[in-house]
């Protein structure tokens, strides 16, 4: 199944909602596999992003599905990268 990165920045609005629930993180979590996705890894980071996350999903309407479900919200703002395994990277420029 494809891969994507998703580097997410919470809103004021994100940060009010985490800080009253941490668990909602993982909630939303639980929603994203409603749309055949699923997280692979997540890490909370510091810069210019919040949260780092490995997704897999079927293809990008999937993933484009999560990010503007997400972002309606108004509580988060996503990044959404399609990533390829090296090894894979590397098959496909020797081809």
């Amino acid at each position: 199944m494809p891969m994507y990165i998703l580097l997410s920045t919470l809103t004021p609005e994100g940060r009010k909602t985490i800080k009253k629930k941490a668990e909602r993180i993982r909630e939303v979590n639980k929603e994203i596999e409603a749309f055949g996705a699923k997280v692979v890894a997540q890490y909370a980071v510091l810069g210019p992003y919040d949260f780092v996350n490995i997704v897999e999903a079927p293809d990008n309407k999937a993933i484009t599905l999560v990010s503007l479900e997400l972002g309606s919200r108004g509580t988060v703002e996503i990044m959404s990268l399609p990533a390829m395994p090296v090894n894979e990277f590397i098959s496909m420029i020797k081809e």
